[in-house]
């Protein structure tokens, strides 16, 4: 008999993602460098996310114990008015797309998600909130490519869009040199007003 092992911990963290048209709309300026740079490994459209809090490895019941008090944070936030803005990397090697938009509410959201997080007794790394989409890491011996795609996308402005639902994310799959695939645990939509 095969049974499947189930993971004791999954990867964890709260996010924002942008809807799909807005998603499109930056996947149409980087078409030229998917064709350019098909040794880089792009994330998928679908996983562009902005991270508000990063959790890493927790026991897979831990997402449990955050669902209530996220649920109760989202049904007071209203939306927040987002776009995606530039480019830019991380030690040239991990390239991104920068957010602008109503960053104040953005880092007092973020700041609240960590207090629930906080709250609820879960550990998590603190880091300072650098909002942004991670679209591609470059492979290890590779320092022009992700410079040169940042460097193209300057210039880039989307269009505004309300991020109107707060995710609970989870990954435990494509850990590899493949791309990470992400599914959400459980998302809220901002239905209050603050």
């Amino acid at each position: 008999m095969n049974e499947q092992i189930r993971p004791a911990t999954t990867r964890v963290f709260i996010a924002l993602a942008p809807p799909d048209d807005a998603k499109e709309e930056l996947a149409r300026e980087l078409r030229p460098a998917y064709e350019t740079h098909p040794h880089m490994r792009w994330n998928r459209i679908e996983d562009w996310h902005i991270t508000l809090a990063f959790l890493g490895e927790l026991p897979v019941a831990a997402p449990e114990l955050l669902r209530p008090p996220l649920a109760g944070l989202a049904a007071t936030r209203r939306p927040l008015e987002l776009a995606m803005r530039g480019g830019g990397h991380f030690d040239e090697r991990v390239l991104w797309t920068g957010i602008d938009g109503e960053l104040e509410g953005l880092h007092r959201l973020a700041s609240e998600v960590r207090d629930v997080v906080r709250a609820c007794g879960v550990p998590f790394e603190e880091r300072p909130l650098r909002p942004h989409l991670t679209l591609a890491r470059s492979g290890r011996g590779d320092r022009s490519s992700v410079t040169e795609i940042a460097t193209g996308l300057a210039a880039f402005t989307g269009r505004r869009w309300p991020a109107a639902r707060l995710h609970l994310v989870g990954s435990n799959v494509g850990r590899g040199p493949g791309p990470i695939h992400y599914r959400d645990i459980e998302a809220w939509n901002f239905d209050g007003t603050n």
